[in-house]
């Protein structure tokens, strides 16, 4: 009998991850003041200790897929929100692929038409698609929408308000935490792992 769960591009993104690098290697690749842009965001990124106890008790594998480019500002805030995420969960696994690097994934992951980064794919350990994230959080658009006129992207050499970053990290929390129980309650997996 064929399984009910599958999906068709499973092992385009598997090729894709395994390409990927660690967040070290990503950030490593970039140029100078790229890389200061990136470091001046980990000093101000923190999870709580509410958040980190969460991300603790994640008990299903995800595999993350991070089409980014660390030229981006609004990369250069969100990368290192997602280091810290996978750095509190063992079960989180992340890849980073610079979006100028690979342009026919970057075409493929297109938001509303458009080229964004960073766009970030969430599989299970199966590599079925679980959810797909791209660009900014509500609370961002929220700040840009009060602030600025046309189309711009955001340099990254002035951080946001502690306040600001702390809500952007907390939605990036409820990405995963929903993703998280979507794997708990799962019926394939709940029948595999028998809860």
């Amino acid at each position: 009998m064929t399984s009910p769960y599958f999906d068709t591009n499973s092992e385009y993104f598997q090729e894709y991850f395994a390409k990927g690098q660690v967040y070290q290697d990503y950030v490593a690749a970039g140029e100078e003041q790229q890389i200061a842009n990136v470091r001046n965001y980990e000093s101000l990124i923190a999870l709580t200790d509410e958040q980190k106890a969460l991300l603790a008790t994640y008990t299903m594998k995800m595999k993350v897929l991070v089409l980014s480019g660390i030229w981006c500002g609004d990369c250069t805030r969100q990368i290192p929100m997602l280091k810290v995420i996978e750095e509190a969960s063992t079960l989180i696994e992340m890849r980073y692929l610079d979006s100028r690097t690979y342009p026919e994934l970057h075409d493929k992951l297109r938001i509303n038409g458009a080229s964004k980064v960073p766009v970030v794919v969430v599989f299970s350990e199966d590599f079925f698609e679980l959810a797909r994230f791209g660009d900014r959080h509500l609370s961002v658009y929220r700040r840009k929408a009060a602030t600025e006129l046309g189309p711009t992207c955001e340099t990254g050499f002035i951080p946001p308000s502690d306040d600001a970053l702390a809500t952007e990290l907390s939605e990036w929390c409820n990405f995963f935490e929903r993703l998280q129980l979507m794997l708990k309650l799962s019926p394939m997996l709940r029948k595999r792992y028998g809860i």
